[in-house]
């Protein structure tokens, strides 16, 4: 799980290819869930949270940009 305050440390484009990694591994887990039940399913809930904190901090940024 990422904290808030390591992805404030990321680049705007390490952000924009962490959230493309996490989509993927999140495709990935709900096709491999669907087709047999996963060991530990709360990695779906994991990922999920994980894409929102990176889409919040890079909406963060760009309201800052606007700003000024």
């Amino acid at each position: 799980m990422m904290k808030a305050s390591e992805i404030k440390e990321l680049t705007d484009k390490e952000i924009l290819e962490r959230i493309q990694l996490e989509k993927e591994t999140l495709t990935r887990l709900n096709m491999n869930h669907a087709v047999s039940p996963l060991d530990n399913p709360m990695k779906i809930t994991e990922t999920r949270k994980n894409i929102a904190r990176l889409q919040t901090i890079k909406r963060q940024r760009e309201l800052n940009q606007n700003q000024n």
